[in-house]
This record gives C-alpha cells, sequence and structure tokens, in this order.
C-alpha cells in the first residue's frame, strides 16, 4: 500500500516582497522558492556568480515568531550544500550577498 505524501505549502512573510525587490534592484537575480513547502528556504538568489539560499523572517514580528520552524530546522541539517542564510530585512539580505548597507 502506497502511502500519500501531504508536502506543508511555505508560506510569504510580509516582507518578502520588500527584499525581492531590493535583491533584484542590487543585480541580483532572485526565484522564490516558498511554493515547495517542506522547510525548503524562501529564495534562491544568484549574484556574482555565486548562489545564495535565503530563509526570510519578519523582523518587525517578536523573536519568538522569527523562530524556524521545525521542517526549517530539519531542513538546514541534513541541506549538505553552502548555508542558507536566515535574514529579517533589507539590510540582512543584502548582506547576505556580499552588499553592506550603511545605516
Amino acid at each position: 500500500m502506497k502511502r500519500e505524501v501531504v508536502r506543508k505549502r511555505g508560506k510569504i512573510d510580509a516582507n518578502q516582497t520588500e527584499i525581492v525587490k531590493a535583491l533584484r534592484q542590487a543585480g541580483a537575480t532572485v526565484q522564490s522558492l516558498a511554493a515547495a513547502g517542506g522547510g525548503v528556504p524562501d529564495l534562491l538568489v544568484g549574484f556574482q556568480r555565486k548562489t545564495v539560499l535565503i530563509e526570510i523572517k519578519d523582523g518587525s514580528k517578536k523573536p519568538s515568531a522569527r523562530e524556524l520552524t521545525t521542517d526549517q530546522v530539519e531542513w538546514h541539517l541534513n541541506w549538505r550544500g553552502g548555508p542558507c542564510m536566515v535574514v529579517n530585512s533589507v539590510g540582512e539580505a543584502l548582506a547576505a550577498i556580499g552588499i553592506e548597507v550603511q545605516p
């Protein structure tokens, strides 16, 4: 008997649109992975011949609401590629691809 696997869909944080826009304005290519669910990071970002995985958390929420989900923690632990950066803001997202923003 084949067991049906139900995949949890990812949700998009309130600041994702703003972060994607800023990354693209900086010259990065951005692919949303949010629909993949299952703990997969939110964004696949290419910049200056490097690939960065980004998990977005809403920096306006309290710290407990910004914690990684169980699926995200498991995904991060099992990932054998480069690191997945967790960001809370446009500035952190830009820093994740190597662009330092002055305050």
